[in-house]
């Protein structure tokens, strides 16, 4: 009975096991194995062993997408929790019209990357975009930001920060699982609203920020949709090299694109596939080991 339980577990369950060996786990091994040899997809690959690995520490090019890259780690990555946290402090305040309200603040975090892109392009338009020309009016003569190096990724920036609604919901759920008898016991004692945030709010929904951070670290690192698009809406994108004005587009994950599909350097690319998901694990993993410092779980 046991063994025929299982043989119809294992039926029932076959198509994800099939699919997981077939799309995930080869494509693992086998980038696995590209990275220590030249294989461009039209010849059979050859061993060049470290090369490839050799190549990603030397390429200049390699290091720029690293810093820009970087970049949008350090800075777009607190801005969003920041944006999502603080919208969802508002959306929980019980007003009428509440759920409205939220579909309004969530509805951009689900729209197409591509779609997204292109509405930017007309906000971000330095002459007839819609927040220049507001500056404009208050005597402010807006930046080009699309096409100024120092701009770039400040654009980019916004965009993550006005597509935070999923960050938002997942906030707004840990927000209404605090007591509400932690913040009317802080009141009894005259606690203020900024004093309950930060004594009350915060340390009831860090396992939550832990998620959000480890999470957003993730997506930052990986950081290509948008870059890709504006970078070949602009002018600077027709040459191919993806890469913005100065190069201040060029993220690693556009790179690694660039080396696998257009100059079909496959090896290069498995390689820096592999140094991303190194730096991507040491970085989640030393987050975790100092999470439990600022973490508070429930029953501690």
């Amino acid at each position: 009975m046991l063994r025929r339980t299982t043989i119809t577990g294992l039926l029932f369950s076959s198509p994800f096991i099939i699919g997981f060996l077939v799309f995930t786990l080869y494509p693992i091994g086998a980038s696995l194995v590209y990275s220590f040899t030249d294989f461009n997809m039209f010849k059979a690959p050859t061993w060049v062993g470290l090369d490839n690995y050799k190549w990603v520490l030397s390429e200049k090019e390699v290091w720029k997408s690293i810093t820009n890259t970087l970049y949008m780690v350090l800075f777009a990555t607190p801005v969003s929790l920041i944006v999502g946290l603080l919208l969802a402090q508002l959306l929980n305040i019980k007003v009428r019209g509440q759920s409205v309200y939220r579909t309004l603040f969530y509805i951009p975090s689900i729209v197409p990357a591509i779609a997204t892109s292109l509405v930017w392009m007309w906000v971000l338009n330095p002459k007839s975009g819609l927040i220049n020309t507001a500056l404009s009016y208050i005597g402010i003569r807006g930046p080009n930001w699309l096409l100024d190096p120092v701009w770039t990724k400040p654009s980019l920036i916004l965009m993550g920060a006005w597509g935070a609604g999923g960050t938002m919901i997942i906030f707004l759920a840990a927000l209404q699982d605090v007591p509400k008898s932690l913040y009317e016991s802080a009141e009894m004692d005259g606690a203020g609203k900024i004093r309950k945030f930060f004594s009350i709010t915060l340390p009831s929904i860090s396992p939550i920020i832990l998620f959000q951070l480890i999470m957003g670290l993730i997506t930052y690192f990986q950081y290509f949709a948008q870059a890709f698009m504006l970078a070949s809406l602009t002018n600077s994108g027709a040459n191919q090299t993806m890469a913005g004005p100065e190069k201040s587009l060029l993220f690693y994950a556009i790179l690694l694109y660039r080396e696998a599909f257009v100059d079909f350097r496959m090896g290069h690319a498995s390689a820096m596939a592999w140094i991303l998901f190194i730096i991507t694990s040491v970085v989640t993993y030393l987050i975790f080991r100092t999470s439990n410092r600022w973490v508070t779980y429930g029953g501690e």
